[in-house]
């Protein structure tokens, strides 16, 4: 397993530019199991969820191939398999969008019951709700979803939940009604940009789908949908974390392939803090002319600050100066990340679906351990910021969402070296070395160096960045 070791204060300057959009792209790959013929699609990022997905599909009777322009090549070749097995499933939570296409195509699935992230209760009963209204007969057994249907039918759909829409549901409702005899509409769809993505995609393949971006979905369904090529949108939760990158480190950052218009919320919001963006080309170029200010943050479904940039967020905010208070309505049990930033230094105090956060004047390095994704992004925003080394443990879940982070970090100046997670690839200053220190005349130091200590003293944050370079 690595870990990142992170040199802190380094100002981070120079050009970097956004991979496409893990949210759009696992759908739109799972939108092709219910074409005919083959499927091309560009930007789409090489991460450990994409590859998850792709296993899935290939079970599922695809056949996918990286060309030597860098598209996703996908084609089905065997129209049998219906299921989807927990031990793939179980490892990312996108993996329940094959369930509408299966379910169109193939009159049946079986698919198991999602994991991912720990971020909070993510029920699956608004996708059923939808598949059931369109006339699929449901159930759910031994920690699978069966389905089946004859013939699904059109019909009228309110996807609204307790904490607003659901953008998976809405992506497996809207592929499942492609299909469909007749007209479906959907009234609280989900608007968020992947979800529009995927509908541009999927009227590419002959799929009469209008509304996309608002909440009411009409679908006149279609006998048939076939392979199509697309690119996929930028990543602007990619984005949005370098941008707060740069501005952690009062540095000065170009940052090419955004899409404003995905982000008005977000760069309203860091304008508040006192970030200042320029539009430049096809991005924005990123600086701090003066102290950052607090604020309050409100995540909300698209067009709202987006849930995915709370942690992120709340890492930039513990280093402006005042009272910010950081509030998830979309999920508000997502705040495992708040104790590993205190451990940072930071001051944060948890009220319900809200975070206190008091600003301190910098933040230290230390060992801490990431909980999520999104986590694991702020984890890092923070150590960059810090002084002096961290280390950021169970870096696989950033894995998961961000094409190496660190490569594009480090390209601006950063020092974040990938190691494995071992004794001797600690800091030196991390490690323990006494405890009980009373000073000159007081009782005697008890020693917790241990065996190996002459071990992960020789290795030092300068040598392991020295090799990683």
């Amino acid at each position: 397993m690595d870990m990142f070791v992170v040199r802190g204060g380094q100002r981070l300057e120079g050009r970097v530019s956004v991979s496409g959009a893990k949210n759009a792209a696992l759908p739109i790959m799972a939108a092709a199991l219910a074409a005919e013929g083959p499927t091309v699609l560009y930007g789409v990022p090489d991460l450990v969820d994409v590859q998850t997905l792709g296993e899935l599909l290939t079970a599922l009777g695809m056949t996918i191939a990286r060309r030597a322009d860098g598209g996703l090549q996908m084609e089905v070749v065997d129209q049998r398999p219906c299921v989807a097995e927990y031990d793939l499933v179980r490892r990312m939570r996108a993996s329940i969008c094959v369930l509408g296409p299966l379910l169109a195509r193939r009159k049946s699935a079986c698919v198991s019951l999602p994991g991912g992230c720990n971020i909070g209760d993510r029920p699956v009963d608004l996708h059923l709700k939808g598949l059931a209204a369109l006339g699929a007969d449901l159930r759910v057994e031994s920690g699978y979803i069966f389905a089946s249907a004859a013939r699904l039918k059109g019909a009228a759909i309110y996807l609204g939940g307790p904490f607003g829409s659901t953008v998976t549901g809405t992506c497996n409702v809207m592929m499942a009604a492609a299909l469909a005899e007749g007209v479906t509409t959907i009234e609280a769809a989900a608007c968020e940009p992947e979800v529009v993505d995927l509908g541009e995609f999927m009227n590419k393949m002959g799929a009469r789908i209008s509304g996309l971006g608002t909440p009411f979905l009409r679908i006149e369904g279609v006998a048939a949908l076939h392979g199509a090529e697309h690119e996929i949108i930028p990543d602007r939760i990619e984005a949005a974390t370098l941008l707060m990158a740069a501005a952690m480190t009062g540095g000065r950052v170009q940052v090419d392939n955004v899409r404003c218009g995905h982000l008005t919320a977000v760069l309203e919001k860091l304008r508040e803090i006192g970030v200042r963006l320029t539009p430049v080309g096809s991005g924005l170029a990123v600086d701090v002319p003066h102290a950052l200010n607090a604020a309050d943050c409100i995540m909300l479904p698209y067009p709202g600050l987006p849930t995915d940039i709370q942690a992120q967020f709340m890492a930039l905010l513990a280093a402006a100066p005042g009272i910010s208070i950081v509030t998830d309505k979309v999920f508000p049990d997502r705040f495992m990340h708040a104790a590993e930033l205190v451990r940072m230094g930071a001051r944060i105090r948890r009220e319900g679906p809200s975070a206190i956060i008091s600003g301190v004047a910098g933040l230290s390095g230390a060992s801490v351990m990431a909980s999520d994704l999104r986590a694991s992004a702020a984890l890092v925003l923070a150590a960059l910021a810090a002084r002096g080394d961290s280390v950021i443990r169970r870096i696989y879940h950033l894995d998961r969402g961000y094409h190496r982070l660190e490569a594009k970090l480090n390209s601006l100046g950063a020092r974040i070296s990938r190691v494995q997670d071992a004794p001797q690839n600690m800091p030196a200053s991390l490690a323990p070395q006494t405890c009980g220190r009373r000073g000159a005349g007081g009782a005697a130091e008890h020693d917790l160096r241990g065996p190996n200590w002459g071990r992960v003293r020789e290795t030092s944050a300068d040598r392991l960045f020295d090799a990683a370079e």
